[in-house]
Parts: structure tokens; sequence; C-alpha cells
């Protein structure tokens, strides 16, 4: 499973409606508004490499009111709850 953060800025008129269509694409995972730099924050939960480019290229960049997007992947994913867990694996 491979794992992308992709940061959208929108025009500010249509985030909602861009956030609801971004959700609607195959692979994304979780849409989030933010405040900061960007208007919305995708987490992508792809099968392999090449659905990136299906996903983000030809999904998230061409819905109405996307600006711009960069995506980043994730190497490892470290969680307090994945990790305690973890320490307790054969203590029962």
């Amino acid at each position: 499973m491979i794992t992308a953060i992709t940061m959208i800025s929108c025009h500010v008129d249509t985030i909602p409606e861009a956030a609801a269509a971004i959700a609607e694409i195959p692979g994304v995972d979780t849409v989030y508004s933010v405040t900061g730099d960007v208007d919305l924050i995708a987490i992508l939960k792809l099968g392999e490499h090449d659905d990136l480019a299906d996903v983000v290229t030809d999904g998230i960049a061409k819905i109405d009111g996307v600006r711009s997007i960069s995506t980043h992947l994730a190497f490892r994913a470290f969680s307090a709850t994945q990790l305690e867990e973890a320490f307790h694996l054969g203590l029962d």
C-alpha cells in the first residue's frame, strides 16, 4: 500500500465543492480542510505507483477550482498508538 499526502490550493469560493469532488476520486482516503499555506490536504491510499498519476494528474488536478497541488510520498508511518502496541506484543 502506498500512502501519499497531497497539498491542494483552491480558489476560495470553490473549497467545499472541490473537497467533495476530490473525496469521490478512487484512491483518495480522506480530504481535510486546513489552515495555513494550502486549503486542502488529501490522504491517498494506492495499490501501486502507477495509480498516483491517475489520482493526482488525471483526478485532483482536473477538479474545478484547484489552483495548485504538491504531492509527497510517505516512507514510514510513526504513530504513538502503533508504537505502544508494538511494545506489548508477546507480553500476554
